[in-house]
């Protein structure tokens, strides 16, 4: 199909694509087509020549992947900025997650944690590790955690939703895309760790020029309203 524009994208970005979709393929006359997962995976499977038009990773996976020739320099846009946040089943108590110190307080307490796979898994795993490493509770944390697979199939709301897990944790857009479930609120600043997303163009597109209008259409006011209301900031 000529007019196709495929977008390999992070699964966080998926809430935010699915609102946007119809209206800019209205505007457009083109017909998108979506593969998500999670950002490392995405990145892997640009970096292993995967057919598409548009790619959203993080922006270091962005830097790699034009360094590789995957992506065309200088066709970049930095679409949306993700916190990390942590949930709860529906009306269970609710941790104090105020401060680092009381976060780590809350995850030692707590008998199960949801988490994306810090290994191939979203980026949210490797960034939680890399928090309970800081904190010195990485090995008490490792025998009380599932692990999701990444992508739309591992959204920790869901583990929540069928009571397999006490407490998730995982990028705010992805948590908020599972209706069920209470959100406590994000990562306390100090230990916070932001993901920013960036679409770029696929060196090899097929619909070079409707790829470069779906990248442009990402940073509209509308698609801005949409993706701050999904649970991420821009600019």
């Amino acid at each position: 199909m000529p007019n196709e524009i495929k977008v390999l994208s992070t699964t966080a970005m998926k809430t935010s694509l699915d609102d946007l979709t119809a209206e800019f393929e209205r505007a457009s006359g083109c017909k998108l087509s979506f593969e998500f997962g999670p950002s490392a995976r995405v990145a892997k499977m640009v970096s292993d020549g995967a057919d598409h038009d548009v790619a959203i990773v993080t922006d270091h996976g962005h830097v790699e992947l034009t360094k590789q020739g995957r992506l065309v320099p200088g066709i970049r846009a930095d679409v949306a900025k993700s916190a990390m946040a942590l949930a709860v089943q529906k009306g269970a108590p609710k941790p104090d997650i105020s401060s680092a110190e009381k976060f780590k307080v809350a995850m030692l307490a707590a008998k199960s944690l949801g988490m994306s796979n810090p290994v191939g898994g979203g980026q949210s795993g490797a960034n939680l590790v890399k928090i309970f490493d800081m904190l010195g509770i990485a090995e008490a944390m490792k025998s009380k955690s599932t692990h999701g697979p990444g992508g739309p199939a591992g959204l920790i709301g869901n583990f929540l939703l069928r009571n397999e897990v006490e407490i998730g944790i995982q990028q705010l857009p992805e948590l908020m895309a599972v209706p069920g479930i209470d959100i406590v609120g994000p990562l306390p600043p100090d230990i916070q760790s932001m993901t920013v997303f960036s679409a770029g163009l696929s060196t090899a597109a097929k619909n070079a020029e409707g790829a470069k209008a779906l990248i442009a259409f990402l940073t509209t006011p509308r698609a801005v309203g949409v993706i701050r209301s999904k649970g991420m900031e821009t600019g």
